[in-house]
């Protein structure tokens, strides 16, 4: 309040802009709530007063290191200063003990050289200039001091680079903890070299990111009592199951998917394989290629990556026979049968790619068509089979398709972990949690949906640790100060997960009723939330759904919100699946 009423006729402003968001300029009058700036772009606007906000006139052109060092803590004062910084290649900036990173979409590789940690090493925070390596010493610093466990959030929007400052923490906090391996790898060399594995199989190209992170991750880095790493564990989170048979053009599928299809001969010929456009699973999309990427090479370095870990050449073999099983899978086609409503493959082609796929699996052929195309029904005296038609066995082979490969990811995360060794005598640890970005998509589904639910918890907390304990802390030691105003998202966690009545527990009970669809249960999210202010149904859609979240409107579609809440382990598939893992035993 008190910065709005210094703004007088003359005063330099920020005005709220349609093109550019924010636009500065100089204000020619003030008509109560009304404001007429004449901007530096030639145009004058006439705004609201809520939307225009001081200037500071004295800031450096180069904007600061700390934007708590600004004379005004508004967006286009904070939007501003980072566009100076950004324009010299400073992409890092302090908000206090926040590091706030802006993805420079090229490589710059003189900021995380050796020099340059042991620069940080040991560094009063703040001295230096904003580096996640400051953030990962302060973090380190204190656990070792005080001997008191640290966690780093790395949070922001699908693109904004949270895996690359995942990987530069994880380098630093590996060069402070990091020993001479007795005997192999070291625990250090094994965690970073984790990085590329569970990309090639956990990260994809979409709209926004070429190698965006389809899952979520904590890594708890381990320390002994003289501050040296003793062991690590990787957590997984919500592996995007649905791009393994769906893929929105110009997006990619899983990385692995096409190095495989890129690897030498050899390898090309013992999986069957071909070039990636041959591939059902893949070539749903126009994009096949990445600018300036040798999938190639990326499949002898995942190879190479893999061998750090402790993964042997036999279970390598195994996991790429998962991975083109996987691609041969989604070639399987279906027609109707003999039988009424009952399938089976198309044609030759089809009935080859089943062949693969058993070869591949190490499964009987037939089994495998019977898990596909049939359904055994339990009754109190009897088992009946029952068929499906065509488009319920696609249905059935997608769902195979994506059981496999989530458990094959699932697997590998075991894998690593084993191989790294945890230290659980360890009373210290460095938790680095690099979650999903915040999504809004052309097209949102139930994905998005948990992402961004995801992300509304992680701002909670943000909002919890950042404004209200330190402001409550302000108040307790008498501090004079100004309340930070901040939109607090309690009302849209409610919206979501509250029990009953939230969305997730409406679509829980669609999910247990038989008739339901996604029209069905689109109604009832319209009957039920119609007055809530964070809610709102689109006028052109009769089945989408828009949630007001803290970073701005995402519209839902809720095609297949109920299939995808419903995704289980078909019984076929798990029997299938349970000889195949005792057969290879």
């Amino acid at each position: 309040m008190s910065a709005l009423s210094s703004i007088v006729v003359g005063s330099h402003v920020w005005v709220e802009d349609p093109e550019v968001a924010w636009i500065d300029g100089n204000v020619l009058e003030v008509d109560g709530e009304e404001i007429k700036v004449n901007c530096t772009s030639g145009k004058t606007i006439i705004s609201k007063a809520s939307n225009v906000y001081p200037k500071d006139t004295e800031a450096p052109s180069g904007g600061v290191d700390d934007m708590t060092k600004l004379a005004y803590l508004h967006e286009p004062g904070v939007l501003d200063n980072l566009k100076c910084r950004y324009a010299t290649n400073e992409i890092y900036t302090y908000t206090g003990s926040i590091l706030i990173a802006v993805n420079p979409f090229k490589r710059l590789p003189d900021l995380y050289g050796k020099d340059v940690m042991e620069k940080y090493k040991g560094a009063v925070f703040g001295d230096l200039s904003p580096h996640p390596f400051a953030i990962a010493d302060a973090a380190y610093r204190q656990m070792v001091n005080d001997g008191i466990s640290q966690s780093i959030l790395v949070s922001g929007e699908s693109g904004a680079g949270k895996t690359e400052s995942t990987k530069m923490l994880m380098q630093y906090l590996a060069y402070m903890g990091g020993r001479a391996a007795a005997d192999g790898r070291s625990v250090e060399q094994k965690v970073l070299e984790s990085n590329p594995v569970l990309e090639a199989f956990g990260n994809a190209k979409t709209v926004r990111n070429n190698n965006s992170s389809r899952f979520g991750k904590f890594v708890e880095i381990q320390f002994d009592k003289r501050g040296r790493i003793s062991g690590a564990a990787i957590r997984t989170y919500l592996l995007e199951r649905s791009r393994v048979c769906q893929v929105s053009d110009p997006e990619r599928n899983y990385h692995c998917f096409y190095m495989l299809c890129n690897a030498p001969p050899e390898d090309v010929e013992r999986y069957k394989l071909a070039n990636p456009r041959k591939f059902h699973y893949l070539n749903q999309s126009n994009c096949y290629e990445l600018d300036g990427l040798d999938e190639s090479k990326e499949y002898l370095a995942t190879r190479r990556a893999m061998d750090v870990v402790g993964i042997s050449s036999d279970k390598q073999d195994a996991i790429f026979r998962v991975v083109a099983a996987v691609l041969h899978l989604g070639n399987i086609e279906f027609e109707k049968g003999n039988d009424p409503d009952s399938s089976e493959p198309k044609d030759d082609e089809s009935r080859s790619h089943l062949k693969i796929v058993a070869d591949l699996f190490m499964c009987d052929e037939k089994s495998l068509e019977n898990s596909l195309c049939k359904r055994i029904m339990v009754t109190r005296d009897e088992k009946i089979t029952k068929s499906l038609d065509a488009q319920a066995a696609a249905t059935s082979r997608d769902a195979l398709a994506k059981t496999v490969y989530s458990r094959l990811f699932d697997w590998l995360v075991d894998t690593i972990n084993n191989s790294i060794g945890q230290d659980l005598d360890s009373n210290h640890l460095i938790g680095i949690l690099d979650i999903y970005g915040f999504e809004s998509f052309k097209t949102n589904s139930f994905e998005q949906f948990c992402i961004n639910l995801t992300n509304e918890k992680l701002q909670q907390h943000f909002n919890q640790h950042v404004f209200k304990m330190e402001q409550e802390e302000y108040t307790k030691e008498e501090i004079d100060w100004s309340y930070i105003e901040f939109v607090d998202n309690q009302d849209i966690l409610d919206l979501i997960e509250k029990k009953p009545g939230g969305i997730i527990a409406l679509l829980d009970e669609a999910c247990m009723f038989p008739r339901s669809t996604h029209e069905t249960f689109a109604e009832k999210l319209y009957q039920t939330f119609k007055d809530n202010k964070r809610f709102s149904k689109p006028k052109l859609s009769r089945t989408d759904f828009t949630v007001c979240h803290y970073a701005g409107d995402v519209t839902y579609q809720t095609d297949f919100f109920l299939d995808k809440n419903k995704d289980y382990v078909i019984p076929e598939h798990q029997e299938l699946l349970i000889l195949l893992y005792w057969y290879q035993i």
